[in-house]
């Protein structure tokens, strides 16, 4: 049910479904006329192999005002590079897929290290990194998509609603957060922004006090959805995390960097389904626990960054007001899930809620103990003033890469 509630923080656009998609395309279309528009693909070569993607793919092929698909493959081999390029050859638009385990673009990594600008450990932040390095060395779009890659609801109408509010230049975004009801299977979703990021946030200001940071957080529907659009301008001085934290990092940084009025969310999907990460319990290292770990360093890094003093009891009062209010909410999800017909399994979600408490502690530990630590990817202008000629060496990697499986690079030079 489409509605026209705003919450004075963060401009929010609706879908009231009374525009098609044919409009919306018809006018992107106008748009990149002048402002040309490109699509960041992050993608392990697994999600080639799953349903998501190829239907991606048979929706982008639809998509007329795409001047650039850059696509950041990771974790494949010499083979599953030559399948990639075969893979993602049905696009018609102008594309370009980087393999980021590819020897020259390990000599990439090399040459940064050497500078002490190390990108950090793989994973979809330093792939986004990368991706977004490629599209700006190309100097010819105006405005960049990304999303992920296994969308089991993927259409083009969620591409055309993410990118025309930074497309058009009537308006003032120069970031656009997607949002969706996150059901699936008659079931609710989203169990981290549930259970971990709306509740954590509602205890800081407990904790800490009011902080326009926080409110500015919590005034996103989703805010760790996976799809954003952005005007390239702001694309050198960004600073993101190389890990899970990359969607709270994205956002942090538009609000260090752009005015409140620069940024808004956009309703994108009346519903969404992708791949669900398992929780793991049992290792801290991967799926869900990972995941939260990384979100809760990055706010506390952001915070950290404007002043706020941590210390053990900070943290272990927050553990204690963060469990309380995630069991408030819990209360509401429960009976909200209920009243529209879905299934929550109550007792597995206190389950996840206390497993987050205990990683709060843990992210908290983890930053109290590096305070040194660099925790983000060095913006591209600190890695051009360092080495001028990295970003063209990437280009010609890339397209040495597509030329040695008989393929042109189809990015750069259009």
């Amino acid at each position: 049910m489409a509605d026209f509630h705003q919450n004075g923080n963060v401009a929010t656009l609706h879908n009231l479904r009374s525009a098609s998609v044919d409009l919306l395309t018809h006018e992107l279309t106008s748009f990149a006329q002048t402002r040309r528009i490109s699509l960041i693909l992050p993608s392990l070569f697994s999600e080639l192999e799953g349903e998501a993607l190829p239907a991606i793919l048979d929706e982008l092929a639809e998509v007329p005002y795409l001047h650039r698909i850059v696509i950041g493959l990771d974790q494949a081999d010499v083979g599953q590079f030559a399948h990639a390029l075969a893979f993602f050859g049905r696009l018609p638009q102008s594309h370009v897929v980087i393999w980021q385990d590819s020897p020259r673009m390990q000599a990439i990594h090399a040459r940064l290290d050497a500078l002490n600008l190390n990108p950090g450990e793989p994973g979809k932040g330093r792939n986004v990194w990368f991706c977004m390095g490629y599209l700006m060395a190309c100097k010819d779009s105006a405005v960049m998509a990304l999303h992920d890659c296994d969308i089991l609801t993927y259409s083009r109408e969620m591409l055309a609603r993410l990118v025309y509010p930074v497309a058009n230049p009537n308006f003032p975004y120069q970031l656009a957060k997607g949002f969706y009801p996150r059901i699936g299977e008659d079931k609710l979703n989203g169990r981290v922004s549930r259970l971990l990021v709306s509740p954590i946030l509602i205890a800081l200001k407990k904790t800490i006090g009011d902080r326009d940071y926080l409110d500015y957080l919590r005034s996103f529907r989703y805010p760790l959805s996976g799809e954003f659009a952005m005007r390239t301008a702001p694309l050198p001085d960004l600073r993101i995390p190389s890990d899970w934290g990359l969607e709270i990092g994205v956002l942090s940084e538009a609000w260090r960097n752009l005015a409140p009025q620069s940024v808004c969310q956009v309703e994108i999907a009346d519903a969404y389904d992708h791949k669900h990460q398992p929780v793991s319990e049992e290792d801290a290292s991967a799926g869900l626990s990972r995941m939260s770990i990384d979100i809760c360093k990055s706010i506390f890094r952001k915070l950290a960054a404007d002043g706020t003093v941590f210390s053990e009891e900070v943290f272990r009062t927050l553990k204690a007001t963060y469990y309380r209010s995630a069991l408030d909410l819990l209360e509401c999800y429960h009976n909200d899930a209920r009243m529209n017909g879905l299934r929550l399994d109550r007792h597995a979600e206190e389950n996840i809620i206390e497993l987050f408490a205990r990683n709060i502690i843990e992210a908290g530990a983890a930053y109290l103990d590096s305070p040194a630590e660099t925790p983000f990817i060095p913006t591209w202008n600190r890695v051009h003033a360092a080495d001028p000629a990295l970003m063209a060496d990437m280009l010609a990697a890339v397209a040495a890469d597509a030329a040695e499986f008989g393929q042109a690079d189809c990015g750069a030079g259009r």
